[in-house]
């Protein structure tokens, strides 16, 4: 399983949220860039960075933050927050995005978002399913769909995703444990899919149980920066892994 911690960029700022609540922000480092290397450092391999200003504007606003962890890290960087138009789309992948993570416009446009999936193909493309109560939240977690989540992977799988980033609104910086309930129905029902958990992750007990769960990756956030799991001992997980 790929380890990815995450990077969420608020005024080019690294911070966190708690449950996408944007008054509950939490600067813990002024260089998205230092954080990035220091993943680096630690041989992690991915990182995901959240545009929460994008996510909030509905466009891109952060994409120096990203050129600068593309170019200046081997890191392989899945990218989201903000792409709302192909234009947005093609500034997160000239700025060295490998992913972009597509969510609230996967649920507004749907006609548009299956376009870029035969223009840049599956593999290039994550489903973003953030779910509140089992249904998909959007715009910066503000917004209910009413869409359920099942019903939302299902059909986005029909046309050629292969991978899905999931996370329960709920747990999302809580450090009390990841959905596993959610993360085990999507896999017994959508085996072929590649799944990316996030949210809660607080131990590495959790990333074990994600991994037996069959997750293809697990996003790790706030548990780094609040020190309840050292890059030291993700070091390791990605050494024993090899």
């Amino acid at each position: 399983m790929i380890l990815i911690p995450a990077i969420d960029i608020i005024n080019g700022q690294c911070v966190r949220l708690t449950m996408g609540d944007y008054d509950t922000k939490k600067v813990y480092n002024e260089s998205p860039l230092e954080v990035a290397k220091a993943f680096e450092g630690a041989g992690l391999t991915h990182v995901h960075v959240v545009d929460l200003d994008g996510a909030r504007a509905k466009h891109i606003v952060n994409a120096k933050v990203l050129e600068a962890i593309a170019a200046k890290t081997s890191l392989q960087v899945d990218f989201g927050g903000g792409i709302k138009t192909a234009s947005d789309l093609q500034t997160a992948f000239d700025c060295g995005a490998a992913q972009v993570t597509l969510g609230s416009i996967a649920v507004t446009a749907p006609d548009l978002v299956h376009n870029w999936v035969k223009q840049f193909g599956g593999e290039r493309l994550i489903l973003g399913a953030d779910a509140k109560n089992r249904r998909i939240a959007t715009h910066g977690w503000e917004q209910d769909s009413g869409i359920d989540i099942m019903d939302f992977v299902k059909g986005y799988t029909k046309k050629g995703f292969e991978y899905v980033l999931c996370t329960d609104v709920a747990k999302d910086g809580m450090l009390a444990g990841p959905s596993l309930e959610l993360y085990y129905e999507l896999l017994e029902t959508l085996p072929e899919i590649a799944l990316i958990a996030s949210g809660g992750v607080s131990t590495m007990d959790d990333i074990y149980q994600l991994e037996e769960l069959g997750c293809a990756a697990a996003i790790i956030g706030k548990a780094i920066y609040e020190k309840k799991i050292s890059l030291k001992e993700l070091e390791n997980y990605q050494l024993e892994q090899n």
